[in-house]
């Protein structure tokens, strides 16, 4: 697991520390969700969990790994795989194919090992057929991947993104997403930074963080529903969630913990049968509605 007790730490540059006792425990195989306003301190304490930065005082052990021996940050780096807000910062090589070797070839691995890590990585993100591209050329979302595509080259046992889909469109957004999603599934733990909304519902716990804290460490569903500690904050809650309490005060009676589609389609599809007021003309829409005439 991944356990942090107590950190502090504060820059140089800063009058006051930007991490306060933070204390956090991540299991192998969870998918975890950071969030919190700009400036909170989220990058910061992800930098910690592979010893980019080290705190000032407290600890953070990987697997009984401490971050402050410095004899321990090569193996607990090819443990922890960081994905940056930009992935330009990240690109090294002058191909796909070179620039998802680089790690592995960095800790000495045979020829044969780092093309077969190589492979599996491409493939696993997607992006097999762009091996002799340069990664200048490749879009945004291409890029995140195949920076995605380079700390899975590793074989890491976390994956920590900051805010990967910061800079993408929706399309590519999703993608991005749906790859994540899916290395979790295949037993990757992943502590994900970001903003988006979609993201953080497909994770099992949130934590929100402010001024150096963590202020919420709860399922989604949970964290959603403290609007009165989120909107102050200045962070939104996701759409459908919007949705399902626009529909509540409409008069349905649809629960509350609904975060995705999917979610929200059988819930309402469900509260329809339930009734039994659906009508070819309105496709029941009118038990959902009452006071709305059918057009």
């Amino acid at each position: 697991m991944i356990r942090t007790e107590k950190i502090l730490f504060q820059y140089e540059s800063t009058s006051s520390p930007v991490l306060r006792d933070i204390s956090l425990k991540i299991e192998e195989g969870e998918y975890i969700s950071i969030m919190g306003a700009n400036g909170c301190g989220k990058t910061t304490l992800i930098r910690h969990l592979n010893g980019l930065l080290i705190p000032w005082s407290g600890s953070v052990m990987i697997d009984g790994l401490s971050t402050s021996e410095p004899g321990a940050l090569s193996e607990i780096r090819q443990r922890v795989g960081m994905v940056f807000q930009n992935p330009d910062s990240q690109i090294v090589g002058m191909s796909v194919e070179e620039d998802v070797a680089f790690g592995p070839g960095n800790i000495g691995l045979p020829p044969h090992e780092i093309r077969e890590r190589v492979r599996n990585a491409v493939e696993k993100v997607g992006i097999g057929g762009l091996l002799k591209r340069n990664p200048h050329t490749l879009s945004s979302g291409e890029k995140q991947l195949l920076a995605i595509a380079g700390a899975l080259a590793m074989r890491p046992r976390y994956l920590v993104l900051d805010e990967p889909t910061a800079y993408l469109d929706p399309s590519m957004t999703r993608q991005v997403l749906d790859v994540v999603r899916r290395l979790h599934d295949e037993g990757i733990t992943l502590i994900h930074v970001t903003h988006d909304m979609d993201g953080i519902v497909s994770s099992q716990r949130v934590v929100v963080m402010n001024e150096g804290r963590i202020i919420l460490d709860d399922s989604p569903a949970r964290v959603f529903n403290r609007v009165d500690i989120l909107r102050p904050l200045g962070l939104g809650i996701p759409r459908i969630k919007e949705l399902m309490q626009h529909l509540r005060r409409m008069g349905t009676d649809v629960r509350q913990d609904i975060l995705t589609i999917d979610e929200a389609c059988e819930e309402i599809l469900s509260l329809l049968d339930s009734q039994n007021k659906i009508t070819k003309r309105s496709a029941g829409w009118t038990s959902l509605f009452p006071d709305r005439p059918v057009e």
